[in-house]
């Protein structure tokens, strides 16, 4: 960590130079007395990365910014704020913490946080970093979080962790117990120093494994930012033997869109299907990623097109926690009709279709783009189908 590249001759410079290629800029780097052009040049990069994902960190004064890895590795604020609203406690413990981001909005709610992190440098950078954005209420420790909590005699409301899913034999891994560190074999440990734990894991994690494998889940929360499934949150809470309940969360322009259900309403949930009515209904990713794909028909009063299909149908608008869509148009799976329609450009949809959408397009001849929406699906009767839509 040098501190050089906090002089202010230097942030001018990241700051006039924001809006510009740091490769090109590469080309010819400024030279400014103990920082290298790298890494200045580094600097302005990661905090290009910030400006969305990090806003604060990004209109701090004074920020240090990590590596490229570091800042892709890390929660988004927007999905760290999620955590810490659904967080009660007024003592935590973050056994790995990264950059930091969740510690820091964690911090904002509660009394005070320990913060462990094992990587010296980036343990460094995230403290410097507490201090400038004004969390004076976290206390570092720079060693495996593993082994501090090992060595102190402190209780928590809540211990967090965030595994590492990169491994240096296997590359990027999805499994807990090839993550760093290795939660299940560790659960007794931890769980002797907490009454709750949070678990932030991959998106493709499987709900049925992490559940077996943790133990004592009372709620599992699959967050999406913007459409897009970023991390599920296990928290267990021992002793409680509860039936998980599911919270599907989607996140979008300070909104948030929730669902929640039990795994037991998804066994016994009966839906009912149809053919395509005037609506189709299409789930957002979060329950998408939590499988409740009968529920959905019977929570919502929804049809189903097909057991598989994941896309329903209705006569009758309704608020829904996915995109809605106005049927224009249904036809059989046809080159010839299709061709027929003029269509030229749309966006393209396949759900439990046996092509993929670059084949359809290349086959069709179909660009992407414009008002029009064609889902690709399978029908009640296992017929192909093609669903021409407008988005409501």
């Amino acid at each position: 960590m040098n501190l050089a590249v906090l002089h202010t001759q230097v942030q001018e410079y990241i700051t006039a130079h924001l809006d510009e290629d740091p490769t090109r800029l590469a080309l010819n780097p400024p030279d400014f007395p103990g920082v290298s052009g790298k890494e200045v040049i580094a600097q302005l990069a990661a905090k290009q990365k910030c400006q969305s994902k990090l806003p604060s960190w990004f209109r701090t004064g004074g920020i240090y910014y990590p590596g490229k890895i570091n800042i892709e590795q890390t929660s988004s604020e927007q999905t760290a704020a999620y955590k810490a609203s659904i967080t009660k406690a007024a003592k935590i413990l973050d056994l790995t913490g990264g950059l930091g981001v969740d510690s820091y909005y964690f911090a904002r709610h509660i009394k005070s946080l320990d913060y462990c992190e094992k990587d010296d440098e980036l343990c460094q950078i995230a403290t410097h970093n507490f201090k400038q954005l004004g969390a004076l209420n976290i206390t570092s420790h720079c060693m495996d979080g593993i082994e501090y909590l090992q060595n102190t005699q402190e209780y928590y409301d809540l211990i967090y962790v965030d595994p590492s899913r990169r491994s240096d034999v296997k590359g990027k891994v999805f499994l807990l117990s090839d993550c760093e560190p290795n939660v299940p074999a560790q659960l007794t440990a931890i769980l002797a120093r907490t009454a709750r734990l949070m678990v932030k894991t991959s998106p493709l994690l499987d709900l049925r494994a992490g559940i077996d494998e943790l133990q004592s889940v009372s709620s599992i929360y699959i967050v999406a930012l913007n459409n897009e499934v970023k991390e599920i949150l296990w928290l267990i809470e021992p002793g409680k033997n509860l039936i998980p309940r599911i919270h599907c969360v989607n996140l979008k322009d300070g909104d948030k869109v929730e669902w929640e259900f039990s795994l037991e309403d998804e066994q016994t949930a009966s839906p009912v299907f149809a053919k395509p009515g005037k609506y189709l209904y299409e789930p957002n990713a979060a329950i998408m990623k939590s499988g409740a794909f009968k529920l959905v028909s019977s929570s919502f009063n929804l049809k189903k097109l097909h057991e598989h299909s994941h896309l329903y149908t209705a006569d009758k608008l309704i608020k829904f926690p996915g995109r809605r869509f106005l049927i224009e148009s249904v036809m059989p799976y046809s080159k010839k009709i299709l061709k027929g329609t003029g269509i030229q450009k749309a966006n393209i949809t396949t759900r439990n279709f046996p092509e993929s959408v670059q084949q359809i397009r290349k086959k069709m001849k179909i660009k992407d783009g414009g008002d029009r929406y064609l889902f690709f699906t399978k029908g009640c009767d296992n017929q192909l189908l093609v669903v021409s839509c407008s988005k409501i």
